[in-house]
């Protein structure tokens, strides 16, 4: 194994653009999956991926900031931090990055939903430029993402205000150190009297997370009475769009789960 630790983002931009390298933060999905041989690109060290801000518009998170970091930070939403403290154990989550935790593209990443619902995006950055793309692109299916071999993921930027009002559950086989089974966030804000905007992701169900603003849009500018005339129609939608993979537990048990949830989530939300 051959290290490169570069200590600005320029240099470790011109290593990426010019090395067949791993890049890597915390190092904690090769502990489980080393790769003999592979050069990797320590990324812990580059300043400019490890701030956290709000800009007014956005809250800034660097890719190479550990969760721990996150979830302590005062500007950390009570969304996210909630996600981040039903990671693993403590000394994963000191190690484990943001960065780390999106950047290949699993739909199990305990993190991806709740940057689903917010609308968040990746910023994305080469030698040659940079990009914004929403996180809803930058998932393109099981570890497949729309990062190119040169570029790397510098940031997070989730719009403000983020919701208030939200909804998070993870379903494990334990409470510890468990990878997700199920991962749900959801959001349902209100605006006089009616439904400004919903959102529901789910995690670790399907090739990559499951989203359907199509389906979500059913319910935007509904009254709440309106809203729970149409709870039957929209579950039906999603009961229908929800195609779950089997794995260590059978797809009609994920399917199951899944409803369970968004009937929870509604409920929650008093709808």
């Amino acid at each position: 194994m051959v290290n490169n630790v570069p200590e600005s983002l320029g240099e470790a931009l011109r290593i990426r653009a010019r090395a067949d390298v791993i890049p890597y933060g915390g190092g904690t999905d090769l502990m489980v999956a080393p790769k003999p041989g592979a050069t990797y690109l320590f990324l812990h060290k580059v300043p400019e991926m490890r701030g956290i801000s709000d800009d007014g518009a956005y809250i800034r998170i660097g890719a190479s900031r550990t969760f721990s970091e996150v979830a302590e930070s005062p500007i950390c939403p009570a969304i996210l931090r909630e996600a981040i403290l039903q990671i693993a154990a403590p000394a994963i989550r000191n190690l484990g990055t943001i960065g780390g935790n999106i950047g290949n593209g699993s739909p199990k990443a305990d993190t991806a939903p709740v940057f689903y619902v917010t609308g968040a995006a990746v910023r994305l950055m080469s030698e040659s430029g940079e990009r914004i793309l929403p996180i809803r692109e930058f998932y393109l299916g099981r570890n497949k993402t729309a990062l190119k071999p040169d570029e790397l993921i510098v940031e997070v930027l989730m719009p403000k205000p983020v919701p208030a009002r939200y909804y998070y559950r993870k379903v494990g086989g334990r409470q510890a150190l468990a990878i997700s089974r199920i991962s749900f966030a959801g959001i349902l804000e209100e605006t006089g009297g009616r439904i400004a905007s919903c959102a529901v992701a789910i995690g670790a169900v399907s090739d990559t997370i499951i989203w359907r603003d199509d389906i979500d849009a059913m319910l935007v500018g509904k009254s709440i009475a309106e809203t729970k005339a149409l709870k039957s129609e929209y579950l039906a939608a999603y009961d229908a769009a929800i195609e779950p993979l089997r794995g260590r537990v059978s797809s009609g048990y994920r399917k199951s789960v899944c409803m369970n949830l968004l009937n929870d989530f509604f409920e929650t939300m008093g709808v």
